[in-house]
């Protein structure tokens, strides 16, 4: 119960913050609406969880042993965070509410968890720091780690969705729209920055 409550509060702290899964349910909330995003919201709130699980049972050992591969995926990720982020800043008002754009599917949010830098370093760092090797039952501990994730996830993430939402009838006019996008896009950019710096400098080294 102790490392529960624990992961819990930093569970929410992590999930309730400003990320590449929470600019991009906001920016589908507001373009999409809240039913057209569910599957969104449900391959987030799921995804992750299963990434923390998968990443306890030793996954991560993988990336250890083959530091390399560990960095091409990063690249991977900052470049399809960086495709996703010209798309939201393209995306034409008109297009969308004509039918021409769909939103994220279930299992393109859920696999999006494994190129989202901001979700390596959540469900690492909760493994980390919550499962200790002198513990007794590993397995349970890790098992309240995700269980403390799947338990914030919808309320945190399901408040940008509805907050996107909301902002759907202020933003009613094609202009206002197209500055939105954009400036979801400059933040989704921008949560990726220090993944750049990261990347460069082991690059350098």
């Amino acid at each position: 119960m102790d490392v529960f409550q624990a992961v819990l509060f930093f569970a929410f702290s992590a999930t309730i913050t400003p990320g590449p899964n929470n600019i991009m349910i906001l920016s589908s909330g507001l373009n999409y609406g809240v039913r057209a995003s569910l599957p969104h919201l449900f391959g987030i709130c799921l995804g992750f969880p299963l990434m923390v699980l998968l990443v306890g049972l030793g996954f991560g050992l993988v990336f250890e042993r083959w530091p390399a591969l560990h960095y091409w995926i990063k690249l991977a990720g900052v470049l399809y965070l960086l495709y996703l982020a010209w798309k939201i800043g393209s995306a034409s008002p008109t297009r969308i509410e004509s039918g021409h754009a769909r939103p994220f599917g279930f299992w393109q949010a859920a696999a999006f968890q494994w190129v989202n830098g901001k979700a390596w370093i959540m469900a690492s760092g909760a493994v980390a720091a919550f499962i200790s090797l002198q513990t007794q039952q590993p397995l349970g501990d890790l098992l309240q780690i995700c269980a403390a994730f799947l338990l914030v996830a919808f309320p945190c993430v399901g408040l940008w969705l509805g907050f996107g939402a909301w902002l759907k009838q202020y933003l009613n006019q094609p202009l206002y729209r197209r500055l939105f996008n954009i400036l979801m896009a400059l933040l989704l950019v921008g949560s990726v920055l220090p993944v750049i710096q990261e990347l460069v400098q082991e690059l350098l080294s």
